[in-house]
């Protein structure tokens, strides 16, 4: 039978676990945070059948007057320390759930205990298939929840077809319960005249000419090769007249990056590599549209946002060819192997010599990209909402 109402304004009411939504200025307001808080905005005009409550302990995330059905569920609990979130999701949100028609958990996990159907979101199986790249502890919870709330969950949403893959490989889920629907980007992710990125550049003292790296530092993103084809792509520089262009590596620190400060220091590149931290959001798109060319040599991605990103802003792109990120870019960047040091040197000089070759980038990034608004993203939820509340959707 539907759990649809059909009545004059009958409302399903969905659940969002939304408690890793972070709007700090750390590693953790990154990647899946940005993927939340963009549901939290889109969802609520996707189908208008449904009423939101999003749980969520986020002090400074305030539901606006255009979204009048999402309500916000705060925790009187400080579920940013990960034993606390765990035992809410497993205990206080399990209850909630009776006052649910359907609960989707927004990144990995769900309460086991639910009294209704539930969604869970995977973003990545990184944790299995790079283990080493984790703390013992967060792979071990991560390796466990995932697998409990997929196999238990109604429908499993992977952020891409990698991802899927992986799911249904890595925990034996039956195929036709995992849906693939992709991230997205917003419009805030847009080309700007020259002009205007030198006036970016200056106002945050920024060098005239960069590579951008962004995202959180840590082993996965292969920051050490990045570090090494930049070093090997600079040495070729010598006696050409060129002055090369500085490497920034922005971002949170995450979790065993001082191996990536370390290489710095041995190749000498102290003074040519620069560390500005974590980007707040706002200024996010400025830092791509200001750079010469943005590298992303991912070792794993379940999805890939900042390849995304900069490609919507025309900056020349160059990504690997491992997991998703090949789906991601499409034929809008250069793709390497995230293992070849030399290949990534070349791609590095192959952009920023051959003008062409970059124009070329800079055109086709913003059309790549114009496949993935987060308006379709947020339907293409509210559409699985409705196959599991059995209902066809409008």
């Amino acid at each position: 039978m539907s759990r649809v109402p059909n009545g004059p304004g009958a409302r399903c009411r969905i659940g969002l676990n939304a408690h890793l939504l972070s709007l700090t200025e750390t590693y953790r307001g990154a990647g899946i945070n940005g993927y939340i808080y963009q549901l939290l905005r889109h969802l609520p005009a996707a189908d208008a059948r449904f009423q939101y409550a999003a749980y969520l302990y986020e002090p400074e995330f305030h539901v606006s007057a255009d979204t009048p059905w999402l309500e916000v569920c705060r925790s009187g609990w400080d579920t940013r320390r990960p034993w606390r979130r765990i035992l809410w999701e497993q205990a206080r949100l399990a209850a909630f759930t009776q006052g649910l028609d359907l609960l989707h958990g927004l990144a990995f996990a769900a309460p086991l205990a639910a009294s209704c159907p539930t969604i869970v979101t995977v973003h990545d199986l990184s944790f299995l298939r790079f283990p080493a790249a984790f703390r013992p502890f967060n792979r071990w919870y991560l390796s466990w929840i995932t697998r409990a709330s997929t196999r238990r969950a109604a429908r499993v949403i992977a952020v891409s077809e990698s991802t899927r893959k992986d799911v249904i490989a890595l925990y034996g889920i039956p195929p036709e319960r995992v849906v693939t629907i992709p991230n997205g980007v917003t419009e805030d992710f847009s080309p700007a005249s020259p002009l205007d990125s030198a006036a970016f550049r200056r106002q945050r003292g920024l060098p005239a000419h960069y590579i951008l790296f962004l995202g959180t530092l840590e082993p996965r993103k292969n920051l050490v090769c990045l570090i090494e084809a930049y070093a090997l792509w600079r040495r070729r520089q010598v006696g050409t007249g060129v002055s090369p262009a500085k490497l920034v590596i922005a971002g949170g620190k995450g979790w065993f990056y001082e191996r990536i400060f370390a290489r710095v220091s041995e190749l000498g590149l102290a003074d040519e590599v620069i560390f500005p931290g974590y980007v707040p959001a706002q200024e996010l798109p400025w830092w791509y549209r200001a750079a010469d060319l943005f590298v992303y040599p991912s070792v794993f991605e379940g999805f890939g946002l900042p390849v995304l990103e900069a490609m919507a802003c025309g900056t020349p792109t160059i990504t690997s060819t491992a997991s998703a990120l090949a789906d991601v870019a499409g034929d809008a960047a250069l793709l390497v192997d995230p293992a070849d040091t030399e290949a990534l040197a070349e791609a590095i000089g192959r952009v920023l010599g051959d003008p062409a070759t970059a124009a070329a980038l800079r055109f086709a990034g913003p059309c790549q990209a114009a496949r993935f608004p987060w308006a379709r993203t947020a339907a293409a939820t509210a559409s699985l909402y409705c196959t599991v509340l059995g209902e066809s959707p409008r």
